[in-house]
This record gives structure tokens, sequence and C-alpha cells, in this order.
């Protein structure tokens, strides 16, 4: 089933607003930022904390009339009473986005968070810097995906079967969710709003005894529906899904539970599927 949003996209708040570069325009700031990052790592060596480095810089780009420059600016999500704010390391004449790290390497992990920060602020580019390795290692990430496309998706629940209301209002709550926000932003996001609509953290997070072949091996925890059904929000490419499903299946048979909704969030496509013992 193809949604598309009727109502407008909810608020992602910023104190400024965003100007958008050409890709010419990102690639010459790219360029004049990426040189007081390297003279940055020269100074002060491999060894400092992240945001040493963005302190630096953040000084040395001001210094060199690169300005105005901004450190830790908020970027807020809401919808009806969740809020969260994300902070942005550093923005450069309102246009710019520097993400910036200091581990041993940058993985997957850390681009799509860069990607999620331009999709909230709909800033097509934005540069990703690591500063602990001997030479900086940097990329730029690219939102290629409008926030009119974002609002598009497909829902898939042909192997679906909820047990309860509870059940349905996981349902509800996401699509209402995808139709406020758009898809595409991370999936720990609408996770954690899920879990703040069904009833918070201390109601929906509990930790559930794993058994097998009658041995205690102790608990771990699950965002559970009932007593008896958990559900899980993932955001796998479809090569994934298949090994990621035969996991799920046997984590579920260590517990007491009785069934996992498992919901995976892949670009336009919503997919809805329910495992039971």
């Amino acid at each position: 089933m193809r949604i598309e949003a009727k109502t407008p996209l909810s608020p992602f708040h910023c104190p400024i607003q965003f100007r958008r570069l050409t890709r010419p325009e990102f690639d010459e700031i790219s360029r004049l930022v990426m040189a007081h990052v390297f003279a940055s790592q020269n100074e002060l060596g491999r060894l400092c904390d992240e945001a040493v480095y963005q302190n630096d810089v953040a000084l040395r780009l001001e210094a060199a009339g690169l300005g105005p420059v901004a450190k830790e600016m908020p970027v807020t999500v809401a919808w009806r009473d969740f809020v969260k704010t994300y902070y942005l390391d550093l923005v450069v004449r309102a246009a710019f986005i520097c993400e910036f790290k200091a581990l041993a390497a940058l993985l997957g992990e850390h681009d799509s968070q860069l990607l999620h920060y331009l999709l909230l602020t709909n800033v097509p580019h934005g540069k990703l810097v690591n500063l602990r390795p001997p030479s900086v290692e940097y990329r730029t990430v690219n939102a290629v995906v409008s926030a009119e496309e974002r609002r598009s998706f497909i829902l898939v629940a042909d192997r679906w079967r909820p047990q309860t209301s509870r059940c349905r209002e996981l349902m509800d709550l996401l699509t209402e969710l995808l139709e406020a926000w758009g898809a595409f932003l991370d999936y720990r996001l609408y996770e954690e709003a899920l879990i703040h609509f069904l009833g918070g953290e201390s109601r929906v997070r509990q930790r559930v005894p794993l058994v097998r072949a009658g041995f205690p091996l102790g608990t771990q925890a699950a965002a559970l529906l009932t007593d008896s059904i958990a559900f899980r929000v993932t955001a796998l490419a479809p090569a994934a899904r298949d090994g990621y499903e035969t996991h799920l299946r046997h984590f579920l048979a260590l517990t007491p539970l009785t069934t996992l909704h498992w919901v995976n969030l892949h670009h336009h496509k919503l997919q809805f599927v329910t495992l039971t013992r």
C-alpha cells in the first residue's frame, strides 16, 4: 500500500534559517574549511578530544573571516508532546554543516548520523571529518532525497498479524510519524517516539529472561507492547533482512514471549512482520 502524507511535515526547529548551497558553492567552502581542519591536526596532534578540535577549527575559521561559525547548533524534532533535540557540531555561514569525530576510523553509522542531520535541516551536503587517524579522514555526505519525496512511502503488511489493540496502535503511530516527519530519518528516532507514545521507557523497555534447554542465561532489554508481545524497529536493506529474521527467531525462542512484531524501515518501504513461537 502506497501512502501519501496529507499533512505538512511537523516542524524541525532550528535557531537559524539554513541557506542551501549549490554543489560548487559547497565545494569551495569545503576546501577552505578543510585547510583549517588539516592545520588544526598538524598543530594539536592526533590525541585531542572531538570537542577540542571542534573549538579550535571554529576559532581558526572566525579568525580567517569565514564566519559566522556556530557550535553545537540545536535542531529540535517535535510531534504532539514528543520532543528531541540534536546538536550540529559546526555550522559555517548558516549553510555548511561539519560533523567532527576523533575515532580509529569512520563507520557507516557516522555517515547515517550526518545524513539524518541533513534531512532534518533540508541541507543537501555535509562534511564528515575524523581527526584521530595519522592523516585526517574526511568525506562528503549527500542528501539526495527531497522533503516532498520523503513523505511518500509504501506500507507492506502481508505478514502482519496484530493480536491486540496495542499492536494496532503500534502500526497507527508509526504511520502517523512517517506522515508527519517523512521517511529516511534515523530509525532510532521513530523507535524513541514509539516508546514515548506507548507508555514511556519505564513501561515499555523491560528486561526479559532468556533460557536455553531449561538453563537461565540472564535477562535482556526488549520493547514490550504487553507482557507477552514485543516489538523491534530496524532499518535494514533487503539483502540483510532474511538473515536478521533468523536471529530474531532465535532470540524469541529463548524468551517467554509469544510474539515479536518486527518493523523495518528502508527508504520508502515500511514493512511490518509478525513472528510467533
